[in-house]
């Protein structure tokens, strides 16, 4: 018989993508000035504040498979290990599943992300971008970028996903009663702040290796060499670029995003 804590897929599935949903068009402004602070051609020449809205297209395909995969995986890891292994040590289990939810989760991502950033650095449709990745590249085009992205959000779910946890266990301890969503949404917002300032390095070798040309060093997915490089020629500074807009884009998409799924869960509790 199933215990009351195990993952209830169709809630999993639904609370996943309506978080998805909702971080993701509320704050896709944030996310494309962050891409053209980060592109090698800099901001003004990769669109500055013009159609602002570039590549929303691929998002609306992604976004709500992506993250109804990445909560459906993340439960069903954490429970595993909890429920069905014995491993009594919550923020393992947290860990985890969160970079096991991230690896699945990037099979969607990444090429809605590829489209998306090329669309927001040249202002081309994403269906046009779409088409001329397939041609030219071929599917495998698509997920330029996978290891990197991978090096990136497994880094990055390893440390928003146990701190929002152990700040509503915290806040849980310190009130003696279950949290609201309201206040789930503040635990998301600092987990989230956090976790993009220490993972933006990655973040800008990602970004400059799915914007690179075709054939050239950068596309080859190099991450080291591309780190290395942004540092010969920008210091910290380049390491860090976009870093505002990062970490005020996840920072409320993490208050979007958890404190919704944690919103959809709270409102469906007796379904």
């Amino acid at each position: 018989m199933e215990s009351d804590d195990s993952p209830k897929y169709i809630k999993c599935l639904l609370g996943g993508a309506f978080a998805g949903m909702v971080v993701d068009f509320a704050l896709f402004p944030l996310d494309t000035v962050k891409t053209r602070l980060q592109s090698e051609l800099g901001f003004w020449k990769s669109g500055g504040f013009r159609k602002i809205y570039s590549g929303i297209g691929s998002v609306a395909v992604g976004s709500a498979p992506n993250a109804a995969l990445f909560f459906c995986t993340y439960e069903t890891v954490k429970h595993l290990f909890k429920s069905k292994i014995g491993f009594q040590n919550d923020q393992f289990a947290q860990m985890i599943a969160a970079s096991t939810g991230e690896a699945v989760a990037c099979l969607i991502r990444v090429p809605t992300e590829v489209i998306k950033q090329r669309s927001q650095a040249t202002k081309v449709k994403s269906i046009k971008i779409f088409r001329n990745t397939v041609r030219n590249e071929g599917f495998k085009g698509l997920y330029r970028g996978y290891l990197t992205t991978l090096l990136r959000e497994i880094p990055f779910g390893l440390v928003q996903y146990p701190l929002w946890e152990t700040l509503k266990s915290k806040w849980y301890q310190r009130i003696k009663q279950p949290l609201h969503p309201w206040q789930a949404t503040v635990c998301g917002a600092i987990a989230g702040g956090f976790a993009a300032f220490v993972t933006t390095p990655l973040d800008v070798a990602k970004t400059r290796i799915m914007l690179a040309q075709k054939g050239s060093k950068h596309a080859s997915g190099d991450v080291i060499f591309v780190l290395k490089s942004i540092w010969k020629s920008s210091g910290t500074r380049g390491l860090f670029s976009g870093v505002v807009p990062r970490v005020l884009w996840i920072a409320f998409g993490g208050a979007l995003f958890l404190g919704s799924y944690d919103t959809f869960k709270y409102l469906t509790k007796n379904l």
